[in-house]
């Protein structure tokens, strides 16, 4: 019995100790997400809303980006994120360009922010060339000018940033192949990252050929917002939209930047 007894004592006294070892502290790095529609979380950051009943099923990539990003994924992206965890903050919005992501104070407070290590992901371009709309369109030339201020400020908070051209539309297609939307712009997106020496996921290019071989009949019905009239309770008389993703649109697209991701390597940032 007293053996019995001490045994006891002796595992309880084990289990105590290791109650009171220090834990090793996770290292936890935030991605913040940057951008317009195509990459806001609908479902979060419109707080005065019911998403279920006055939006869904419309979804931006960075609403679904976060589960690409646990912990047990994260070998694949070790050479840009070293760390135990990450938090996906997406702080991107509808309608903004980079002139107004910049003017609203949006990008102060994701400045404000950022610490060391952190990665800025940032994908402008919708609403930039949106030349009928002077509230929110902004040249090719102002369009880097801002894109090189996200990356030298980032830069400056000891975060990495990283560039992305903008997810193509569902148009236009030809011959059953989809092409660039976007005129100049993914172009510009590539000489501000060779120019500053920045990371670079060319999401343009990657959904383009995506989307190409899903085929023009699929994507339209399931990764694009085309619906039917009666299915969902925020469009009773259907919607057609080749420009916004439902969920299973979005979830590949966030799939493509995680793939681009994957291909990453670090980068010595240029002089400014």
């Amino acid at each position: 019995m007293k053996h019995r007894f001490r045994g006891l004592l002796l595992l309880v006294s084990c289990l105590l100790a290791m109650a009171f070892v220090p834990q090793k502290k996770k290292d936890i790095v935030k991605v913040y997400l940057i951008g317009d529609s195509t990459v806001a979380d609908y479902a979060n950051n419109y707080d005065d809303e019911d998403y279920m009943v006055k939006r869904y099923p419309v979804t931006g990539w960075g609403q679904v980006f976060q589960p690409f990003l646990r912990s047990d994924s994260l070998s694949k992206v070790k050479s840009i994120i070293k760390a135990d965890s990450v938090v996906v903050d997406d702080r991107a919005r509808g309608g903004r360009s980079t002139r107004t992501f910049f003017e609203e104070g949006r990008w102060r407070e994701v400045y404000n922010a950022l610490k060391k290590n952190d990665i800025v992901m940032m994908q402008f371009g919708h609403n930039d060339a949106a030349v009928d709309k002077h509230e929110r369109y902004v040249n090719i030339q102002g369009y880097k000018e801002y894109l090189r201020l996200f990356v030298n400020q980032a830069r400056e908070k000891g975060a990495t940033p990283i560039l992305i051209t903008p997810v193509n539309r569902n148009y236009p297609w030809k011959d059953g192949k989809l092409s660039n939307v976007h005129g100049e712009y993914p172009q510009a997106v590539k000489d501000v990252a060779n120019e500053l020496n920045v990371q670079l996921i060319d999401l343009t290019q990657l959904s383009i050929d995506a989307f190409t071989a899903k085929g023009q009949e699929y994507v339209t019905q399931h990764y694009f917002m085309n619906l039917p009239a009666g299915k969902y309770k925020a469009y009773p008389e259907g919607q057609k939209d080749n420009t916004h993703f439902q969920p299973e649109g979005a979830k590949e697209v966030a799939r493509l930047v995680f793939q681009g991701m994957q291909q990453l390597k670090p980068v010595t940032a240029k002089a400014k």
